[in-house]
């Protein structure tokens, strides 16, 4: 690698706001999240889905269509 080229390439901690801290090498320092794949709800499987079905029939009898 040439000289005076490349970014400085160093130890990194991130942390996130439940308190997760990760350690990387980055460029950048560190970094604060505010949600990370330990506490986001669809890597802890705590996502909940919403009826679309129920939207589409309740926009057909709003509007008249069958």
């Amino acid at each position: 690698m040439k000289k005076d080229r490349h970014p400085d390439y160093r130890d990194t901690t991130i942390s996130c706001a439940c308190g997760n801290v990760l350690r990387i090498r980055s460029t950048r320092k560190d970094m604060h999240l505010n949600t990370c794949s330990a506490c986001h709800p669809f890597f802890t499987g705590k996502a909940t889905f919403i009826d679309a079905a129920g939207r589409v029939e309740q926009f057909r009898k709003r509007y008249g269509q069958k």
